[in-house]
């Protein structure tokens, strides 16, 4: 299975596509980029920029699922417009595509990777560059966190895969 993870703010998107191999145990990371947006284009612009790289993306490694980060409410009220009208056009063109689509939040996030929902970010780092076979720890963070997103999904399928079976 391969899923798109996504990261979404409006200065920065992060995205990773993240392919698990049939033995369900094994990922590799097959494409990953940020979407930058600049303060100085108009609101529309920076959202259309987002939705237009999103729906290229989608195209373009088309994944079977879309992972995305659930807002956040500790960061400041600026910052939650924003990322809140990024999370709007990611939702639309992930809609549009017909890909289905989960949300996670930062907690759940870092629980299925680590086992730590009060995990660091250096944890989960090396985490992420331990199970896609990383030669470092990924890097900018918002990748590196759409990255986690994505094997977030895929390891939260296999265990639902696992508790169905039994």
């Amino acid at each position: 299975m391969k899923v798109l993870g996504i990261d979404p703010g409006l200065a920065q998107t992060g995205w990773a596509v993240v392919e698990q191999g049939q033995d369900t145990q094994s990922f590799t990371l097959r494409g990953a980029g940020l979407i930058k947006t600049t303060p100085g284009e108009s609101l529309p612009q920076r959202l259309q920029r987002i939705q237009s790289t999103l729906t290229q993306v989608l195209k373009e490694h088309a994944p079977q699922s879309v992972a995305i980060e659930e807002i956040f409410f500790l960061k400041a009220a600026k910052s939650i417009l924003g990322t809140s009208q990024a999370r709007g056009v990611i939702l639309v063109a992930t809609t549009q595509s017909g890909v289905p689509l989960s949300e996670y939040n930062p907690r759940q996030v870092k629980i299925v990777l680590t086992g730590n929902g009060q995990a660091k970010k250096n944890q989960m780092q090396k985490m992420i560059q331990m199970l896609l076979k990383l030669h470092s720890p990924p890097r900018p963070d918002d990748v590196a966190d759409a990255m986690a997103i994505a094997l977030c999904h895929l390891r939260s399928n296999r265990y639902k895969k696992l508790i169905c079976l039994k």
